[in-house]
């Protein structure tokens, strides 16, 4: 009898057979054929599989696998936005903002009979009027002074000295006491084409009005533009106001002057040290001798006669004492008419002038050649001589001896 025992079935014997079978990672999802269609071989070849199993890495290799993950991840995120993200829409086209309009700058404008600036250029085409202005002791304080822009100091006659006043970019509503004319002054105030306000005047003056076609504006033929005031006895309470003046001009169709004003600065250069601050024009006698005090807080002169600060008075009754930014002393020969009384100048030439303004003392020469020219003046190298915008006042003078400064 064999040895060997037979196999129970035919099962066994096939299971002794079968030769074992390695599946490669290709086959691992395959099937065996050899397996059948059993569901117990299949259970078994699943549980094998299921759930997979993961490599066994080192926690270094883990953290370096991850962040490897997370580099790719990142870099297939960036490529996506490198390549496949749609370009940016164009900003809408804005045309560029025009640049804001400058504004010229307007020109500054000046007086042309002061040299100060002034607000509206029409002020230049008014006409310039002249006042003849008392100063007798009876005649103090006058009234409108402090407002001329230029006035001509000289001797009427007996010592007495009187003003030509010089109004265009200015209105004073109260103006006198309003006394007669001579020569001299209508020879200055023809340079600025002026018209003239006065009460009579000596023969040759008024002869010369005529002679000259001077815009005349005579209170003896023309009273109903000025008055008389109550508080002064005649002839020393005759009054006028500008509004008055300028009618009359109106009426006698006394337009724009046409002149040529002084060589002016456009502003004025007070000077860090001041040498001249006294000043002294000895013209006649005590009551009409002038001194003027330099103030460098205002750069004006500050004017007195008779040994009192010249004082102005308005309606009202203010006083203001006159202080000018610019005093000329103009040398000049003087004489008397052959009535023993009035006195005489010659205006038409050349002669000694002092300039004084910004605290100094400037000697020159003043130049007038002929009666409708105007004066100018030139320094001792015979360069022009410029003059301070401002009220100006000119004192004329017989001899350099009767100025004196310190």
């Amino acid at each position: 009898m064999n040895s060997e025992r037979a196999p129970q079935n035919q099962h066994q014997a096939n299971d002794r057979q079968e030769p074992h079978q390695v599946i490669s990672p290709e086959g691992r999802h395959q099937m065996p054929t050899s397996f059948g269609h059993s569901p117990n071989h299949r259970k078994q070849y699943a549980h094998k599989f299921w759930p997979p199993r993961w490599p066994q890495l080192t926690k270094k290799q883990w953290i370096i696998t991850i962040a490897a993950l997370i580099l790719v991840i990142s870099g297939v995120v960036a490529a996506y936005f490198i390549w496949f993200k749609p370009a940016p829409k164009p900003a809408p086209h804005k045309p560029a903002p025009k640049p804001a309009a400058v504004k010229p700058v307007p020109k500054p404008i000046y007086s042309t009979l002061t040299g100060m600036p002034i607000s509206d250029a029409s002020i230049n085409d008014r006409p310039v009027t002249a006042v003849m202005i008392e100063n007798s002791t009876d005649a103090r304080p006058q009234s409108g002074l402090d407002q001329a822009g230029v006035v001509f100091e000289a001797i009427a006659e007996g010592g007495i000295t009187r003003f030509l006043t010089l109004f265009q970019d200015t209105s004073p509503q109260y103006i006198g006491p309003v006394r007669s004319v001579r020569p001299y002054y209508v020879q200055w105030l023809s340079a600025f084409d002026a018209s003239v306000a006065h009460v009579g005047g000596s023969g040759e003056a008024l002869q010369d009005l005529k002679t000259w076609s001077i815009k005349d504006l005579d209170q003896f033929y023309n009273s109903s533009y000025y008055h008389r005031i109550s508080s002064r006895y005649a002839p020393h309470n005759v009054y006028t106001s500008m509004d008055e003046l300028n009618k009359l001009e109106a009426a006698k169709g006394f337009g724009k002057s046409n002149y040529t004003g002084f060589l002016r600065k456009p502003r004025e250069t007070p000077s860090s040290a001041p040498n001249v601050t006294s000043i002294d024009f000895a013209i006649s006698g005590y009551y009409y001798n002038v001194h003027y005090d330099y103030n460098a807080a205002t750069n004006t002169y500050k004017r007195s006669e008779g040994g009192q600060p010249h004082m102005e008075i308005d309606a009202s009754g203010a006083q203001t004492q006159i202080a000018p930014k610019v005093v000329v002393a103009m040398v000049l020969p003087q004489g008397i008419e052959a009535d023993d009384l009035h006195t005489s100048y010659n205006t038409i030439g050349d002669g000694t002038a002092y300039v004084f303004q910004d605290g100094v003392a400037i000697p020159g020469t003043w130049h007038k050649t002929d009666r409708t020219s105007q004066i100018t003046f030139t320094d001792s190298n015979g360069q022009p001589l410029p003059l301070d915008p401002g009220q100006t006042w000119i004192t004329a003078l017989g001899s350099t001896k009767y100025v004196s400064y310190k």
